[in-house]
């Protein structure tokens, strides 16, 4: 009955989300959804690309957070309009809450809408949410080992940003192991080292996104 009980919630799921994904298509819009554990570097990651590229493209964000509205003010002072979902509880965005959330954002200028999930390895990997790419953040204060525990996260991903580079010097972590253990998950994977603190490797990411705004 239990398993019963998830499938039809999945597919309840899925159906609002190819509804979403319907809905961004109409906007023009690439749509990412952004995933990593809490304290990754998310928010951050979001407001240099917001900073970096406004002057190509017009951004728009949907927060997700258990409570407070703390990382959206920092998306606003960024420069970009964003809306907050506060999930209360849950671990994770699902498609109908961003269908709830659709009407506070002025879409038709938006080139492209970034969904930043509630920081969690395990849940926001199982919900459709009507996205074009998931991305996974991972940050190297995390450990090498992250792929091979949370398989799921990569697997269903586009892109892996590897971020806190800067901090190698100072922690064990070997970003090969990272790499080489998101591949074997997922061979198609696109892996992006970069430090939202020093900007490092951050152009490639954004030249990512250029490309995926093409297709």
């Amino acid at each position: 009955m239990k398993v019963s009980v998830v499938e039809n919630i999945l597919k309840v799921n899925d159906s609002i989300a190819e509804q979403n994904k319907k809905f961004f298509k109409s906007k023009g819009l690439l749509t990412i959804n952004i995933m990593s554990g809490p304290g990754a570097g998310k928010t951050s990651l979001i407001e240099k690309t917001i900073r970096d590229m406004k002057e190509d493209i017009n951004i728009a964000v949907i927060e997700g957070d258990i409570e407070t509205t703390y990382d959206a003010d920092r998306i606003a002072a960024a420069g970009a309009q964003v809306v907050q979902i506060n999930t209360g509880g849950a671990c994770h965005l699902d498609a109908n809450m961003i269908s709830q959330s659709l009407d506070q954002l002025e879409l038709d200028s938006v080139d492209l809408l970034i969904i930043e999930n509630v920081g969690n390895l395990v849940c926001p990997a199982g919900f459709k949410l009507g996205e074009d790419c998931n991305i996974t953040l991972l940050s190297v204060t995390e450990g090498d080992d992250k792929p091979f525990k949370y398989p799921m996260m990569f697997n269903v991903s586009q892109s892996l940003l590897i971020n806190k580079i800067d901090l190698l010097p100072y922690i064990d972590c070997n970003i090969e192991k990272i790499k080489n253990g998101a591949l074997r998950i997922n061979p198609e994977l696109e892996i992006f080292e970069v430090s939202c603190k020093t900007g490092e490797g951050l152009g490639n990411w954004y030249n990512w996104l250029r490309k995926k705004m093409t297709l």
